[in-house]
Order: structure tokens, then C-alpha cells, then sequence
């Protein structure tokens, strides 16, 4: 099965799109005996992190296109997500997600 995470690294959906593959889950539609993670493509791990902050998604899609974990990937930009005013308020929960993974910070 093709999934959500598969169709953004071929390009043939883009990121605000997860929210039909998640309805279509709900309704049914799809994903039949799959958790939503695993419909989505999505580790556990990264569903974790992606539901509580869905801003981490273009990270999620860049660390499997780099064949990265998304720990290693959160931890190398953790700055880069510092320097950006948006993201500013999530670096601490990164950081504390990071430290829970063994990541020291």
C-alpha cells in the first residue's frame, strides 16, 4: 500500500493534504486493520511527535527522504528551528523530546 508519507516524497500530494488521508481513515475509506500511524507511513515515534506539534511535518518528510531518523534530523536543525520566530516556542518541546530519545542537549 502506498502511503501518505510515500506520496509526498514522490510529489504526488502535498503536506496539507494529510488531513483527507486522516478523514478518510476515520470514514472508513482506507486504512482498514492499521493504526493511523501506519496508514499515514508514519513510525510511531513520528506520529507522537507529529500530533502534538503538526509543524513538524516538512521535517518528518525531509529526515525520510535523507534516510534519517527524525531525532537525528530535529537534533541537527534544532537551531535552525531556534532562529525562526515561529518556531521558537516548540524548540524546548523538541528539546524535551530529544533528551527523553537520549539525545543530549
Amino acid at each position: 500500500m502506498v502511503t501518505f508519507i510515500d506520496q509526498c516524497l514522490s510529489g504526488d500530494v502535498f503536506l496539507d493534504e494529510i488531513d483527507n488521508f486522516i478523514d478518510k481513515w476515520h470514514e472508513g475509506e482506507a486504512g482498514e486493520d492499521q493504526e493511523l500511524f501506519e496508514y499515514l507511513g508514519m513510525s510511531e515515534n513520528e506520529y507522537i511527535l507529529w500530533s502534538s506539534m503538526p509543524s513538524i511535518l516538512p521535517q518528518i518528510i525531509y529526515a525520510r527522504k535523507n534516510h534519517s531518523s527524525i531525532e537525528d534530523v530535529l537534533y541537527e536543525n534544532q537551531y535552525k528551528i531556534a532562529a525562526r520566530s515561529e518556531k521558537a516556542d516548540q524548540l524546548n518541546s523538541i528539546r524535551s523530546w530529544l533528551k527523553k530519545k537520549g539525545y543530549e542537549i
